[in-house]
């Protein structure tokens, strides 16, 4: 018998569960620093399920990124345009969704197999220059350094939005 891992937030929506299957974690993206975007980025979709007070549910995907500096001292996360895992919410649900994120997202076997899978993805791609070989090595590096994340360094994390120049926090 399998115990299944899953998670649930209250919002003024319904109630958001999250479950820990591999099909649930998606990673839409993955950027290494440039001249224009100095960051590393990583956009996971997580697929949920919403239990509306009218007594149905449906299934659905929101997306949020995480972002680091070139030396991976400070993190950030990032809300898309659409579909964010952190829309219509008040700050009590951003909070609890973010607490989420680092106390039981970041510890999924989801989260740790999609990214296993992405780095065995990039590993296989064909390199044919100095430069596609220190792209592979820099985005390796970093998919390995966000296994190493701790539940203190998401829920420490600054929430910047989509677009702004503006940094909020939800802590």
């Amino acid at each position: 018998m399998n115990l299944l891992d899953a998670k649930v937030i209250t919002t003024k929506t319904g109630l958001e569960i999250y479950v820990d299957f591999i099909e649930t974690s998606e990673i839409r993206k993955v950027c290494i620093p440039t001249i224009d975007v100095p960051f590393y980025e990583i956009q996971f979709g997580i697929k949920y399920f919403l239990l509306r007070k009218e007594k149905y549910y449906d299934g659905h995907r929101s997306y949020f990124s995480i972002c680091m500096n070139n030396d991976f001292t400070r993190i950030t996360l990032k809300e898309p345009e659409t579909e964010s895992l952190f829309a219509v919410k008040s700050q009590d649900e951003r909070q609890a969704t973010q607490t989420l994120l680092g106390e039981w997202f970041i510890k999924t076997n989801a989260y740790k197999e999609s990214i296993k899978e992405v780095i065995k993805e990039v590993k296989k791609e064909n390199v044919y220059t100095e430069k596609d070989i220190q792209h592979t090595v820099e985005t390796v590096k970093f998919l390995e350094k966000l296994l190493e994340l701790t539940s203190s360094d998401i829920q420490n994390a600054p929430l910047k939005i989509a677009n702004s120049l503006q940094m909020t926090t939800t802590s």
